[in-house]
């Protein structure tokens, strides 16, 4: 068992709960690139980038890793981007998709290292030879959960290596919970892809995403008849064929605030479905 002491509390402090600071008042761009420089810092002296990105060694120089002599060559042709490698000398000037892209990036290429030696000369440090990828991943993704959180509205870095919107507390239940449908292709597993479509930052997947759960109320519109009045089931398609979601034609209305609208109308569908559902199943007992 670890003797080291727990971290402190997280909590509100006082300016917070006497009301002169907004209790979700997120870090700006460059004060989180601060948080993200200083733990990026942290992760390369530990080596969990020696793999991709090699190590400097007092007695042999520059050891290059897989990604070659030239790691911002490698970065260029990964990114499409230049300007944005050694990440020291550039965070600087990053925006924040090349900040964001950076850490999608680094998770890709992070791996622990498993077996080396430390070179002890001038306290040169570990040179690694063997490494583990998922360890490394992990350590790189709860490393920067710990601040990306934090930043503007909240984010987080997925299993997968993206970088979602956190969810609101208030909606977090129906994001979580699951379909009690049988079929897994048409619907539960269309559910969960419009969900991770939507915790992306682009309007245009949060678009596609309120259209595939549009779709999956379509499919589903022959088992709901048998559980809706006529006129609530006309509603429910109406809403999704006039506001220019699932069909495109010059009758459809499309002046609104995209951003408003996607919010509400994906958990609207989101809702919907789960009702419609469960009146299925119900009706079945």
């Amino acid at each position: 068992m670890s003797n080291r002491d727990p971290s402190p509390p997280r909590r509100h402090y006082y300016s917070v709960r006497a009301g002169k600071r907004p209790p979700d008042e997120g870090f700006t761009l460059d004060e989180f690139k601060r948080f993200f420089l200083a733990t990026y810092v942290r992760l390369e002296e530990n080596g969990i980038f020696q793999e991709w990105f090699g190590y400097g060694c007092v007695d042999q120089g520059d050891v290059a890793g897989k990604a070659g002599a030239d790691p911002s060559l490698y970065v260029f042709r990964k990114l499409r981007r230049n300007g944005l490698w050694p990440v020291g000398e550039h965070i600087p000037d990053y925006s924040e998709d090349d900040l964001f892209d950076v850490i999608e990036f680094l998770y890709d290429h992070a791996s622990e290292g498993v077996e080396g030696y430390y070179h002890q000369y001038a306290e040169c440090g570990w040179h690694y030879k063997t490494f583990d990828a998922r360890a490394g991943r992990e350590m790189f993704r709860r490393e920067i959960n710990d601040i990306l959180g934090d930043y503007g509205r909240g984010y987080e870095l997925s299993p997968s290596g993206e970088i979602l919107a956190l969810v609101d507390d208030v909606f977090a239940p129906i994001l979580a919970a699951e379909l009690p449908h049988a079929d897994a292709s048409n619907i539960r597993e269309r559910v969960e892809g419009a969900k991770l479509k939507y915790r992306r930052r682009a309007l245009s997947e949060r678009r596609d995403a309120v259209r595939d759960l549009a779709d999956v109320l379509e499919f589903l519109r022959g088992e709901a008849r048998a559980v809706l009045h006529s006129k609530d089931e006309a509603d429910l398609f109406n809403l999704a064929n006039n506001f220019g979601i699932r069909h495109h034609n010059k009758e459809q209305k499309t002046d609104y605030d995209a951003s408003i609208w996607l919010s509400w109308a994906f958990y609207y569908y989101l809702a919907t479905i789960h009702a419609c559902v469960r009146l299925i199943e119900r009706s079945k007992q």
